[in-house]
């Protein structure tokens, strides 16, 4: 169903088109209003035409309101008027309000574009750590809120199981004879540093090493087996973190650099084939083994330079034969625009990459690969530590993912048991329901103080601000979660299709925020600014309760009035629910 904005626009557009013809160039420039006297929504489209017009902006303004009043057969407008130098103040009916909420939360009808996103990406070998928090949770937020608006997503986790350190492994772990020993992820981070240790002193080593990662790329059984215990290994130690945050990938959505391995001299031949030395607006050059990719803008100038302001390249492969993660990322985009017939790219990653995925999104797109499809960056700052650094351990090593996640609950758990301890908030929960709620909140509570951000944006790392019951966290949306459903469980019976009543203004103005959930899903996507959606749920929440302390629902003065808002109390818990799982979360019954 059209969202109300959606709805307006529509409308807009049509009486302008009566006004002034038929025009590609025309908006309707509608936006919630910043203060509900003036209305629930503003249009701006009159002010800046009417000038293009040459016409009086005020009176332009008034023209489009008769008209959007004339051509309003469905009755969404109750008023339309003119503000200010040329502004229009709508207010919606609140039949279409109640309308408007028919349904709110419900995912959109498959049919939407083709996306894949390309998120996570853990290196083969080592244990996830903090470094890998954002890449995760953003990612899944991203899939969850494609997925709910009626894409179909295709996850990809990239992972780096691939490469130079896998030979060195792999002739460690064979020297020692351990091949049919079973050795976990401490292990082999461990027996990777011995490995180090050791290439560095010792030549025929070193040799050893060399000579496994030709054998592993010629697919030697003997080496590939022990690479494969690596990775299976390190994949189910990936995927018990994936559980514990519950995101949605699985082993089948990782495609390690393994898999794109036979795929990328035939990336460079092509590039080499199709843009010799002196093409534009793309030449590969080889020099003395290496290939270089150079881009080149409209002008004939390079499209990116060095420090000193000469061509910088994008380098594909180097002058001893061996290929780099540019050529991996465009094998990989090649693979997903072809094979995965992809029409939406999203890569979640770090903003130190920016300049890495400029240069190969647009070698793809003079490369004639992307055509028409669009390309993301999806960038995000680091997680920092009490003193302003990224955050790291007491003896500076990362902080593993999975201790981190550990405290989080284990912190959750306590609050949980003070709660049990006071008589006046304990609520008689068994261990297993604490343990259920700790797990919710504490693991809620980290993803949401991370989504909560500006994602481009470093923030510092705080448990106790993370898990506060005040202010925009998890466990504050948590509670008014369970609050609601408190209230239901003691009105026992729910009504089945009640009449909304909205003659309140605060049953009004929790209707009109529930009914602009899609509205704030649509600014969220368009630039992927996830902290909208935790503002329009912490929104939700402080609206709910000024909502339940000026309307009483159980002592409601009629019957209809109290199921009206037991209604009310019903979409709010549904959308929070779902706002909520967009995100990543899970919400509890009872906290």
């Amino acid at each position: 169903m059209a969202t109300l904005a959606g709805r307006l626009e529509a409308l807009t557009l049509r009486a302008l088109e009566q006004i002034v013809g038929d025009s590609d160039a025309l908006a309707a420039q509608i936006a919630p209003t910043r203060d509900e006297k003036h209305g629930d929504y503003q249009c701006n489209a009159a002010l800046g035409l009417a000038r293009r017009l040459g016409r009086n902006p005020r009176d332009f303004a008034a023209s489009l309101a008769e008209a959007m009043l004339g051509l309003d057969e469905s009755g969404l407008l109750e008023t339309a008027e003119v503000a200010g130098p040329g502004f229009l103040n709508l207010r919606v009916r609140d039949q279409a309000l109640v309308e408007a909420l028919q349904g709110v939360g419900a995912p959109a009808e498959p049919g939407g574009r083709r996306v894949v996103v390309d998120y996570s990406s853990p290196n083969i070998a080592k244990q996830m750590h903090v470094g890998h928090l954002r890449s995760s949770i953003i990612g899944d937020a991203v899939c969850r809120i494609l997925d709910h608006m009626g894409h179909e997503v295709i996850r990809q986790n990239h992972v780096g199981d691939w490469g130079t350190q896998f030979g060195l492994l792999c002739a460690y772990l064979m020297d020692r004879g351990t091949q049919g020993v079973e050795v976990d992820l401490g292990d082999l981070e461990a027996l990777y540093r011995e490995a180090q240790a050791l290439a560095g002193t010792d030549e025929a080593f070193r040799e050893r090493s060399r000579e496994r990662v030709v054998a592993l790329h010629q697919g030697d059984e003997e080496t590939l087996a022990t690479w494969r215990r690596i990775v299976t290994t390190s994949v189910e130690h990936i995927h018990q973190v994936y559980h514990r945050l519950g995101l949605l990938l699985t082993p089948e959505d990782m495609r390690g650099e393994s898999f794109y391995n036979p795929r990328l001299q035939t990336v460079v031949e092509e590039l080499q084939a199709r843009f010799p030395a002196g093409s534009r607006p793309m030449e590969v050059v080889e020099d003395q083994g290496a290939v270089c990719v150079f881009l080149y803008d409209e002008q004939g100038e390079p499209r990116f330079k060095n420090a000193q302001g000469e061509a910088q390249p994008l380098l594909v492969r180097k002058s001893d034969g061996a290929f780099l993660y540019p050529t991996t990322d465009l094998a990989a985009l090649s693979f997903r625009v072809r094979d995965l017939q992809a029409d939406w790219l999203v890569y979640v990653t770090d903003s130190r990459q920016a300049l890495h995925f400029q240069m190969f999104f647009q070698a793809a797109r003079d490369a004639g690969w992307v055509g028409e499809r669009t390309l993301e960056h999806v960038t995000f700052g680091t997680v920092l530590g009490p003193d302003g650094k990224p955050l790291k351990t007491r003896s500076g090593e990362n902080v593993k993912l999975a201790d981190l996640l550990e405290e989080a609950v284990d912190r959750a758990a306590r609050l949980v048991e003070e709660n049990e301890q006071d008589s006046a908030r304990r609520r008689g929960f068994s261990a297993a329901e604490k343990r259920g709620i700790a797990e919710a909140v504490g693991i809620g509570a980290v993803k949401y103080a991370d989504l909560s951000q500006n994602r481009s944006s470093d923030y510092v790392f705080s448990f106790d601000r993370m898990l506060a019951m005040e202010g925009n966290t998890a466990p504050y949306l948590m509670y008014a979660y369970a609050r609601i459903r408190s209230i239901q469980r003691r009105a026992g019976e729910l009504p089945q299709d009640p009449t909304l009543l909205l003659g309140e203004v605060h049953e009004r103005r929790l209707a009109m925020h529930l009914a602009r959930l899609e509205e704030t899903l649509d600014q969220v996507v368009h630039g992927w600014r996830l902290n909208l959606l935790c503002e329009y749920l912490y929104g939700l929440s402080g609206l709910f309760m000024k909502f339940y302390e000026n309307c009483p629902v159980l002592a409601a003065p009629t019957p209809q009035v109290r199921d009206s808002r037991l209604a009310l109390c019903e979409a709010a818990a549904r959308v929070l629910q779902v706002g909520l799982g967009l995100l990543g979360l899970r919400v509890v019954e009872r906290m």
